[in-house]
């Protein structure tokens, strides 16, 4: 299946829809830290309801951490300065789809990493800053498993 990483997340109810994400598709989340919440966090179990001992998350203390756990993958940075849209790659098992934190996305350093096959963007509307984190993953992660037909999941 696919794999979401982000990237120091910040708010919890985000991270929380992203562990519901994962339990409903079969990706695994993976985080780096720092995060900006604690997994005690209300807004966290609130968001992730009763789907968090179904998905599969890791936490990671550092970037070369969830390298280290994650290669060799593809790995595709979404980032609104990129100018490939999400929607035109061919997602392969296994591929990582990667987000940054919601403040400020990911920073340059992260977006050229040598790790990152391609930057990727999802099209919005002139003039608009940015979709919010939890959706980005959602609309990545279906487009990558309709690709695969929903493989194991029911229709």
């Amino acid at each position: 299946m696919f794999k979401i990483l982000f990237y120091t997340p910040e708010i919890p109810g985000n991270t929380g829809n992203a562990i519901r994400l994962a339990a409903i598709t079969g990706a695994e989340l993976h985080l780096v830290e720092p995060l900006g919440f604690n997994f005690e966090s209300a807004h966290l179990r609130r968001a992730g309801l009763d789907y968090h001992d179904l998905a599969v998350m890791t936490v990671h203390k550092t970037l070369e951490d969830a390298w280290d756990a994650l290669m060799p993958a593809r790995v595709f940075a979404f980032t609104t300065t990129a100018t490939t849209s999400f929607a035109d790659i061919d997602y392969q098992e296994g591929d990582v789809l990667m987000f940054g934190p919601e403040s400020v996305g990911l920073p340059p350093e992260v977006q050229n990493d040598a790790h990152i096959t391609e930057r990727v963007k999802i099209p919005m509307l002139e003039g608009r800053r940015s979709l919010n984190l939890a959706n980005s993953a959602s609309i990545a992660v279906y487009e990558a498993w309709r690709q695969h037909s929903f493989a194991g999941g029911s229709l």
